[in-house]
């Protein structure tokens, strides 16, 4: 049965059956997973800024268990036909906000420089603003393979930022000795920046490509 209401309630109906649907989506499973991954980030900043081996250790599996919920309440969303306005405006706020918290947080313990937060801050910022203007224009934006490369790196590399000690890594095949994982953090969040710049060029272009097509079937139809 449909949840829209019918032409004929008043505003007033109207108003109280669009709450309702609002308050279903906040306690779907998916919409709780995302909400479970703002509300870790406190945690996760809590830990790391004792700044222990223990607490980075546990601020790390933390952070680990929020990048899980990334992926399970999308898959979910999909495999139960849950996906809602809010669960597409939520999911990746709660995925901006872990991340950058975090980064910032890691600036200030000197694991991360300054001006590497200020680029990925900036970009997000900028390719935010630019899907808000493409959506109001009727244009969909996709988010390309350097967009995925940018994430998945970003992930891994302040996984590392967090542990952020040396440890010695034995991959029973090959042990690779002791190894600074602040080091290894900052060489994937360097790799994400530069997928994050070119992804950022690319939604420009696609963007761009987009309003131009638009404009030339508009004048076409005149």
């Amino acid at each position: 049965m449909s949840s829209v209401p019918p032409p004929s309630m008043d505003p007033k109906a109207k108003r109280t059956a669009r709450r309702r649907t609002l308050r279903e989506d906040a306690v779907n499973l998916p919409n709780l997973l995302t909400a479970a991954r703002i509300i870790m980030i406190p945690l996760v900043l809590a830990l790391i800024h004792r700044a222990t081996p223990r607490d980075c250790f546990w601020a790390a599996w933390v952070y680990a268990l929020a990048a899980l919920t990334d992926f399970f309440d999308g898959y979910m969303a999909r495999k139960q036909g849950l996906v809602s306005v809010l669960g597409k405006f939520l999911d990746p706020l709660a995925d901006k906000l872990i991340v950058m918290a975090t980064l910032v947080w890691l600036v200030h313990l000197g694991r991360i420089e300054a001006w590497v937060v200020v680029l990925l801050l900036g970009r997000e910022f900028a390719i935010t603003g630019l899907r808000s203007i493409a959506s109001s224009e009727g244009v969909v934006i996709d988010a390309g393979d350097d967009g995925k490369a940018k994430t998945a790196l970003q992930m891994i590399g302040i996984l590392c930022l967090i542990i952020g000690y040396p440890y010695r890594i034995d991959l029973l095949i090959y042990d690779l000795g002791v190894v600074d994982l602040v080091h290894v953090g900052k060489v994937l969040v360097y790799l994400s920046l530069v997928f994050s710049l070119t992804s950022g060029a690319s939604y420009v272009r696609l963007f761009a490509e987009a309003v131009d097509a638009k404009a030339k079937r508009q004048a076409a139809s005149r």
